[in-house]
C-alpha cells in the first residue's frame, strides 16, 4: 500500500523559511516522478516543483526561492521554501507518478492529504 504523509506546515510570516518533508512508503522513490503541488482557497491546485530522474524542476512562481530535494535511502522528499510570501499560502501535496512531463496531475496517481502553510505579511 502506497502511503504519502506530508509534514512540516506552519505559519511564519512574509520574508520567512519553512521545509515540508513528505514520507514515503510502498513505493521507491527513484523509481517515480516526485512532485509539490499547492492549493489556495478558491484556486485550483498547481504545481510547484518535481524531481524527475534527480533533476528538479520549478513554476515560475517559486523559481529561486523553493528547492526540492529527496532522500533516496530514507524514501523522503521535502521541500525548503525561502523567502515565503502571502501568496504562498494553501495546502502543500506531495504526490507520485510513474512517469511526468510538467505538472498534469493526470500523471500523478499517488497523492498525500496535505499539510497547511500559511504566510501573513
Amino acid at each position: 500500500q502506497v502511503q504519502l504523509v506530508e509534514s512540516g506546515g506552519g505559519s511564519v510570516q512574509a520574508g520567512g523559511s519553512l521545509r515540508l518533508s513528505c514520507a514515503v512508503s510502498g513505493l521507491t522513490l527513484s523509481s517515480y516522478c516526485m512532485g509539490w503541488f499547492r492549493q489556495a482557497p478558491g484556486k485550483e491546485r498547481e504545481g510547484v516543483a518535481r524531481i524527475n530522474n534527480g533533476m528538479p524542476y520549478y513554476s515560475d512562481a517559486v523559481k529561486g526561492r523553493f528547492a526540492i530535494s529527496q532522500s533516496i535511502t530514507r524514501n523522503t522528499l521535502a521541500l525548503q521554501m525561502y523567502s515565503l510570501k502571502p501568496e504562498d499560502s494553501g495546502m502543500y501535496y506531495c504526490a507520485a507518478a510513474p512517469r511526468c512531463n510538467g505538472f498534469s496531475e493526470e500523471d500523478f496517481n499517488y497523492w498525500g492529504q496535505g499539510t497547511q502553510v500559511t504566510v501573513s505579511s
